[in-house]
């Protein structure tokens, strides 16, 4: 892919965290970090919030990390005048990762057509090991 940025959108790492108050980003704690030319990274603690009751990171909110971070990048890969909604997600689950420890996300397009898009994200655990790898097709759609 371009390393040229894919953006139409202004945003920052801080305009977005502003804009996620009182949501379920932010009641999870998912913090995005860094936007990139063509990429999205957060963060997120493992904490009692995200555990099942073996005190692992629960699945759905690894899938929660990736709807954010997938979602977000095919908002601001749009052109204003367009919005976009989540049609599918998937994720493999491969490492757990235990409380006390925060992931890491990286989220980059596979596809940014004119009506769907294809973002993938990568969480990671503390120690770099893949911890969950996820995909989410979005509907581009004119507001």
């Amino acid at each position: 892919m371009s390393t040229a940025p894919i953006w139409k959108k202004n945003a920052t790492p801080e305009s977005l965290m502003a804009r996620a108050a009182n949501t379920a980003i932010s009641l999870l704690g998912i913090r995005i970090t860094e936007i990139g030319p063509d990429y999205l990274r957060a963060s997120m603690p493992v904490d009692h919030r995200h555990v099942q009751p073996w005190r692992v990171l629960h699945g759905g909110v690894s899938v929660a990390v990736s709807e954010t971070l997938g979602s977000v990048g095919a908002y601001m890969a749009v052109p204003e005048g367009f919005h976009v909604v989540g049609i599918e997600i998937n994720a493999n689950h491969l490492a757990s990762v235990p409380e006390g420890q925060e992931v890491t996300a990286e989220c980059r397009p596979l596809h940014t057509g004119r009506s769907t898009q294809v973002w993938q994200t990568e969480i990671r655990r503390a120690d770099g090991r893949l911890a969950c790898i996820s995909r989410i097709t979005c509907a581009v759609l004119a507001d």
